[in-house]
């Protein structure tokens, strides 16, 4: 019956995605979670969940073969209808499950486009979406070519981590392939890409069948590679909306999620727009809910709980039901975040009437805001920034890639 409860597997290598899974159970739907044994006394709604299944490890250090088997061993007694990866590093693991299992969903190929930077670039540039100019370092002729005819700065990036990880920024020839020389082989696991000064935003979206059915888009006022380089304070917010970079981005989005085989899922995708052409490039995505609670944020601004309508666009999916978005609030909110030198910071002197939740992480401190008004955001983002600032960040030191994904 297509009606019928369905048997959902999802996997997660962080501690995310705890509405998924509500939703998901709150559906009359059997639920399985994959997540790794460090994990095994996070807080996790264990009420809903039917069983969790625990790896070794973290991420990389998983087995493949070894979850392979777990998973066929699971379905020598109940079928598994879906298969659904709740955090980017886990999107290839999903990906190949699904591939071996022959479980419906988005395959090996298609996941690349979301995982991998340089099959994002390529894959973009051919469907006529704008991208910093780039090159593979693969070929010692073709890096060459770019390095003399591109001008710096430029950025080595990894082609498979996540947020600004590993990014190394250089600024002349020289500099490039001391860089290069230095990576040796894993050469092979990075690109390098003209750096463009320029706003970075990003469009969090909820997708089915091929069409976007909730976007919204947002400014990076401090962005992740900023932070993760030189320390400070993560701030977004949403743009006004029907304005130039809301209609703007949105348009680039849909070239995205078209041209990449987007199909059916929650989706983050970045853009930056060129300081000195004012031009839209593309600069990734990912078929995930964003991090860095870029989704309360997004709830606190539209009323759209990304994790839960996720849920329920799969839920849909696996039993051949129709799905509504809910309606839609046009509010405006914001997030301030810093990592900070107390595990459990006092933030009670932050009591604005517009805060609307507190970032409950250890060591680090954080608020989201939300109006009606986009100046009050942006007004309470900026105080509390300087606040943070102040009295609680500090700095960790960048860890060094030693594994690749």
């Amino acid at each position: 019956m297509k009606d019928s409860n369905k048997t959902f597997l999802c996997i997660s290598n962080y501690f995310k995605g705890s509405a998924f899974l509500i939703s998901l159970k709150k559906a009359g739907n059997t639920v399985f979670l994959i997540t790794t044994e460090k994990l095994r006394e996070s807080p996790w709604p264990f009420e809903y969940i039917d069983e969790v299944f625990y790896m070794p490890g973290q991420d990389l250090d998983w087995d493949l073969e070894k979850l392979l088997f777990g998973v066929a061993g699971i379905m020598k007694t109940t079928k598994i209808d879906a298969l659904v990866a709740l955090d980017d590093y886990d999107v290839e693991k999903a990906t190949f499950l699904r591939e071996n299992l022959r479980i419906p969903g988005m395959g090996q190929t298609t996941g690349r486009y979301f995982r991998d930077k340089l099959a994002m670039r390529i894959r973009a540039r051919d469907a006529g979406v704008l991208v910093p100019a780039f090159s593979a370092i693969l070929n010692d002729e073709e890096i060459n070519h770019f390095a003399d005819n591109v001008p710096p700065p430029w950025v080595l990036k990894p082609r498979s981590e996540a947020s600004a990880h590993g990014i190394i920024k250089v600024f002349d020839k020289d500099s490039l392939w001391q860089n290069i020389h230095e990576l040796g082989d894993n050469r092979v696991r990075y690109l390098v890409e003209q750096f463009r000064p320029g706003d970075v935003y990003h469009a969090d979206s909820l997708n089915l069948e091929g069409e976007t059915l909730f976007c919204t888009v947002s400014r990076y006022l401090a962005t992740p590679m900023e932070i993760s380089q030189g320390g400070g304070v993560f701030r977004s917010a949403n743009v006004p909306y029907d304005s130039d970079d809301d209609k703007d981005i949105k348009e680039a989005n849909q070239k995205v999620m078209k041209a990449f085989g987007m199909k059916s899922s929650a989706a983050h995708t970045e853009f930056i727009k060129g300081k000195e052409d004012g031009k839209i490039y593309f600069l990734e995505t990912s078929s995930r809910v964003g991090g860095a609670h870029l989704a309360e944020m997004v709830e606190a601004a539209t009323d759209i709980n990304l994790w839960t309508e996720w849920a329920k666009i799969e839920n849909a999916l696996a039993k051949g039901k129709a799905y509504k978005l809910p309606k839609v609030k046009k509010g405006y909110a914001g997030i301030v975040l810093t990592l900070s030198k107390f595990k459990e910071p006092d933030l009670s002197s932050f009591d604005d009437p517009e805060v609307f939740f507190k970032v409950p992480l250890d060591y680090h401190a954080g608020l989201i805001v939300r109006s009606d008004n986009h100046g009050k955001v942006r007004e309470l983002l900026d105080d509390y920034a300087e606040r943070l600032t102040r009295d609680f960040s500090t700095v960790a030191q960048q860890e060094k890639i030693k594994k690749f994904h």
